[in-house]
């Protein structure tokens, strides 16, 4: 019971990072990191802000946990993300060495933790990551749809608009 309690009120503070990456146009995906139930790192999505394909939420947050904790290895800690991490993050986990994972809602397409891949499952790996998953569900899942629900329609207001037809026109005819 104190886990879900304690998983509910970290999941919390990683939604509250995904609602600023999506404030700045990023995939809204956040991700915290507590050791002995105290948060070690905290960030969102900012890949578009760095200019940086590497500048995943679970990547910021494992980069300045192991700053701050000064050591590479973030043995006994747990990672707390609103999405299901993508291969990249998820390898990073495992050579981060974090004790255990809890995230939101699952990745359909680039899932690694065993919506589109298995990475956490695959025998031999050195370290094994204990998994919780569907914490906030909803909530995580919602703020993914919203943002790409806004994100499609903007683009359609755009590509509906006449400037966007005049530029799309010159640009075909070579003006």
């Amino acid at each position: 019971m104190e886990d879900r309690k304690s998983d509910t009120k970290h999941m919390k503070m990683a939604l509250d990072e995904a609602k600023k990456a999506g404030q700045r146009g990023e995939v809204p995906i956040g991700a915290i990191l507590v050791k002995e139930d105290r948060v070690v790192a905290r960030n969102h999505n900012r890949c578009i802000e760095l200019n940086d394909p590497t500048a995943h939420a679970e990547i910021l947050v494992l980069r300045k946990a192991g700053k701050i904790l000064k050591n590479y290895r973030l043995n006994d800690t747990v990672m707390y993300v609103t999405a299901e991490p993508c291969p990249m993050c998820a390898s990073a986990m495992v050579h981060s060495r974090i004790s255990r994972l809890v995230f939101g809602t699952v990745e359909p397409k680039f899932g690694a933790v065993g919506s589109r891949f298995k990475l956490l499952q695959v025998e031999g790996l050195n370290h094994k990551i204990e998994v919780s998953r569907g914490v906030l569900e909803e909530e995580c899942a919602e703020i993914l749809k919203v943002f790409f629900r806004e994100r499609r329609e903007n683009l359609k207001e755009v590509r509906s608009s006449p400037a966007y037809a005049k530029a799309s026109a010159d640009k075909e005819f070579g003006v």
